[in-house]
């Protein structure tokens, strides 16, 4: 069986740092997507979906600290639902994404580039800064094409 999720889209938000109990950190980020189609009648229509994201360990940190929104990242995980009650008892469910990877796509000179897992952290001072060209993120990057509609 294969439970295999992969998303490019923006940040709606700033990352959420916060601990476990037992210390480690975690990051819950908010993914938007997107497409659009013709419809019938010829009109443009565009549709938004919002991701939750869970980043943990080393990754999470990076993605905290190397990230805001509207940033353009890859991530690839897993699907995961939890169950948890409200205030008045009720079970809820949440189905979210458990990243395994996350990959910042922003030209160096905006977000990163790279990986979250990668490199040092740019707003503690004394850290080294990687200066690598990693090059356009997308096929329409390199050719000058911006049909990104966020």
């Amino acid at each position: 069986m294969l439970n295999k999720v992969m998303l490019i889209g923006r940040l709606g938000r700033d990352p959420e740092l916060r601990y476990t109990q037992a210390g480690a950190p975690v990051t819950s980020l908010r993914l938007a997507t997107d497409e659009s189609y013709t419809d019938k009648d010829g009109n443009r229509v565009e549709r938004t979906e919002w991701h939750s994201v869970s980043v943990f360990q080393r990754a999470a940190e990076n993605c905290a600290n190397y990230l805001s929104k509207g940033s353009l990242v890859f991530v690839e995980g897993s699907l995961q639902t939890r169950k948890w009650q409200d205030q008045q008892g009720q079970d809820r469910y949440t189905t979210e994404v458990k990243a395994s990877r996350v990959q910042f796509l922003d030209k160096r000179g905006e977000a990163g580039g790279r990986a979250a897992d990668e490199g040092e952290n740019p707003r503690k001072p004394g850290r080294k800064q990687q200066n690598d060209e990693l090059g356009p993120a997308f096929p329409s990057e390199a050719s000058g094409m911006d049909d990104m509609p966020f």
